[in-house]
């Protein structure tokens, strides 16, 4: 506004206000609602309400010695809590974190925990084995990698409608979880180092597991499967720990030679670490893939084992001992498969392998506990736990085949095991 204007608003012009404006400005003041005066009412210069000249009136803190006090005694609370309060426990970290950071930090060499190893090893067959299938079929199998919320995962490498193989799969698993009180009960039965007072307890869980299912009936279904199970105590060190695994031939027509190749070189690698292994294994995998309510095996054998811990040898002994007979797979089968992929056959046949794959189906759901206990693990990936199914079975009401056929021959082989080597 300009000079001229200016006088004329001053509040002495209007002296009914003043009375109320200097009322209000003493019960601001009374309870502290006053704020600071604006920069330019500095003294000596017009504030926005005063005169020139006017010295704007200086507004106090409401009771300072009481807002202190009240400071001081809430610090010294703090203060107080925070030296006798105890500290809180953080969680530890669980043994899949713990193997996480390993594998970042350092990768996996010859000192990592067990785990670590197995699972790269595996690893390693899977791509082995899926390049030399690939060639052998001609066709890419599929890759699936997938993760577990608690920790661990799998790649799954499946093939189906094939040039040979009519559904083949390697798969792999790694899993970490939490063993309940009543699965740990049961464990102890076969592993006493297991803490009998936990309530729960870590585990992890790594395995390489296939099967190949051929389309010509003269060439035989295989299986294979080779695993590591570990407990783990709360600082994430081993509690217990056992290896098991094998590999069994079904054929649906029996060439003698292919069996006595497949069981040979099967005897080879066990040979290698203890003579014991292959005869003792043999016949475990007889009694092992049986079919009780059809009273017959499923297929000509191989060997199985489970449970091997400290109590038999020592852990790197036993991992050896499993990479050897991991690695004896391409060449127990692959000789086998490459003779039989181009044989002729009927449909009749074609038709007793696709009664055979019924019974194998059979064994898978009813008596396998590898399928049972992939079923009932939390968080399980059921599409790769029945990967072994075949894609194509039959099951015919009364079927029994010719009195002195192959077909027949099979049947009595299966019924009574027989020493292949």
């Amino acid at each position: 506004m300009s000079a001229t204007i200016r006088p004329h608003l001053r509040f002495s012009s209007l002296p009914k206000f003043r009375p109320r404006l200097h009322q209000q400005i003493r019960q601001r003041r009374a309870y502290g609602d006053i704020k600071p005066p604006h920069p330019r009412g500095a003294p000596g210069r017009p504030g926005p309400t005063g005169r020139p000249g006017q010295r704007q009136p200086q507004y106090g803190v409401w009771a300072p010695k009481t807002r202190i006090a009240v400071g001081v005694v809430f610090i010294g609370a703090m203060i107080y809590s925070m030296m006798t309060e105890e500290p809180s426990k953080l969680d530890a970290p669980s043994i899949a974190e713990r193997d996480l950071l390993a594998k970042r930090e350092s990768g996996v060499t010859e000192t990592s925990p067990m785990r670590l190893r197995m699972e790269e090893f595996i690893k390693e067959q899977q791509k082995e084995i899926v390049a030399e299938l690939e060639q052998i079929d001609g066709k890419k199998f599929r890759i699936d990698t997938w993760t577990r919320e608690n920790g661990g995962g799998g790649i799954s490498s499946v093939l189906q409608d094939g040039n040979v193989f009519e559904k083949a799969g390697v798969n792999i698993s790694i899993v970490y979880g939490t063993l309940p009180r009543p699965a740990i009960e049961k464990m102890r039965v076969n592993h006493k180092a297991i803490d009998p007072d936990v309530q729960s307890l870590e585990f992890f869980a790594a395995g390489l597991s296939m099967v190949l299912h051929p389309l010509n009936p003269m060439a035989p279904t295989v299986h294979l499967n080779y695993r590591y199970f570990e407990t783990a105590n709360p600082d994430g060190s081993s509690n217990a720990w056992w290896f098991g695994g094998g590999t069994d031939l079904t054929p649906s027509y029996l060439f003698d030679e292919d069996a006595i190749h497949f069981h040979k070189t099967i005897k080879d690698a066990c040979d290698k670490h203890d003579k014991s292994y292959y005869p003792r294994f043999k016949t475990w995998c007889d009694k092992y893939f049986y079919n009780k309510h059809r009273g017959e095996a499923r297929g000509v054998g191989g060997i199985f084992f489970d449970d091997l811990d400290e109590h038999e040898k020592d852990q790197e002994n036993t991992f050896a001992f499993a990479q050897s007979c991991l690695k004896a797979f391409l060449p127990s089968y692959i000789p086998i498969i490459t003779k039989r992929k181009d044989m002729p056959y009927t449909e009749k046949e074609k038709e007793w392998q696709q009664v055979r794959r019924g019974r194998y189906v059979e064994f898978n759901l009813v008596h396998d506990r590898g399928t049972a206990f992939g079923l009932n693990t939390p968080s399980a990936r059921v599409e790769s736990i029945l990967m072994s199914l075949p894609l194509t079975a039959q099951w015919r009401y009364m079927y029994e085949p010719e009195k002195g056929s192959r077909e027949q021959r099979l049947v009595d082989v299966l019924r009574e095991p027989r020493e292949w080597v």
